[in-house]
């Protein structure tokens, strides 16, 4: 494995670097994202979206642009898509957990058109709050676009500064989709009621759709549901006790017949990030290479020519850090 450090929290006039992304392009540029929150590092905090480019598979980096400025909110979640069809990269994110946009780039991630706000498309009315991601989506071999997403129904009025009295009461997962290339975009059910929230989607080989979640209730182990019919419907959540997680964000991706996952895999707190594989449609999973033994929270995957690619959280928020791994080297 190799390993750098991709952001550094308190460097270039940010307080903290969180919430990692990565997706590549057509051209097999990667494009790395994260939120740059400018003063305190809080999820309320004025918070830029940011963004880093490689064109040689993650070993030399561009240095950051502001893809979405913060415009005094705090703009959080990022949730990148490549069109295979058009090239467009689709950049997804929520402002302060209450309202979803849309921008997209289609030079490969240089330059990001003005946001464009769906939330009556993508937020039913009862949601006291939304989140996109945070992790790449995908587009499923029919050509629809699939963002995971959350919401939260808890009961009363949303705020968001300084603490939400109600959040975090009834979380859900669900998708966020698109059949028209990104011009307008439907939400499906919730998967079960305060089972879930982040989380990862992946299209398996036979199409099945797979959807990897952060659990709830403190069942120290991942949620995960499965979709037939392109993520309009899911099964209800089931908790899986060979993927022990502390409660946090992880991702997935699926590379030929093999699907990654990678989350911390301490129940007890956010420390050791994993890597998990499976090659029989995610009935069962390898048991987990550790990618880091430290602190370590949020993360996204993307796969380049020669190598999956990590971008992940570590020491407690101070480091973004990215890793190669040559998934050869992992156990079969």
């Amino acid at each position: 494995m190799e390993r750098m450090d991709l952001f550094t929290s308190g460097r270039n006039g940010y307080h903290t670097y969180r919430i990692p992304a990565l997706v590549t392009t057509p051209a097999g540029a990667v494009l790395a994202f994260c939120e740059g929150r400018k003063h305190t590092g809080r999820d309320d905090d004025e918070i830029d979206l940011l963004c880093r480019r490689s064109q040689d598979g993650g070993r030399t980096w561009t240095d950051l642009q502001i893809a979405v400025p913060s415009g005094g909110r705090a703009c959080g979640n990022p949730c990148p898509i490549t069109d295979r069809d058009t090239g467009r990269i689709w950049l997804l994110f929520c402002k302060d957990n209450q309202q979803i946009f849309t921008t997209h780039s289609d030079d490969g991630g240089l330059t990001w058109a003005e946001p464009t706000e769906i939330t009556a498309q993508a937020k039913d009315p009862a949601w006291s709050y939304v989140g996109t991601g945070p992790c790449h989506g995908i587009q499923l071999a029919s050509g629809r676009l699939l963002a995971p997403c959350w919401s939260d129904e808890s009961p009363g009025p949303a705020t968001w500064a300084p603490d939400p009295p109600n959040w975090g009461k009834i979380q859900s997962s669900y998708a966020l989709m698109s059949d028209d290339h990104g011009q307008t975009w439907h939400h499906s059910q919730n998967i079960t009621p305060d089972a879930s929230d982040e989380c990862a989607a992946a299209e398996l080989l036979d199409g099945t759709l797979y959807m990897d979640m952060r659990s709830r209730q403190a069942k120290r182990c991942r949620a995960r549901a499965r979709s037939q019919d392109g993520g309009q419907t899911w099964t209800p959540a089931e908790y899986v006790p060979d993927l022990p997680e502390p409660s946090c964000q992880g991702s997935s991706l699926r590379i030929d017949n093999t699907l990654y996952l990678i989350h911390p895999s301490n129940p007890d707190d956010r420390t050791h990030l994993a890597l998990y594989h499976s090659r029989d449609g995610a009935q069962t999973f390898s048991a987990p290479t550790i990618v880091y033994h430290g602190p370590a929270a949020y993360s996204d995957l993307v796969n380049t020519d020669t190598h999956l690619l990590c971008l992940f959280e570590a020491a407690r928020s101070q480091r973004l850090i990215l890793e190669r791994i040559d998934p050869h080297h992992l156990d079969p």
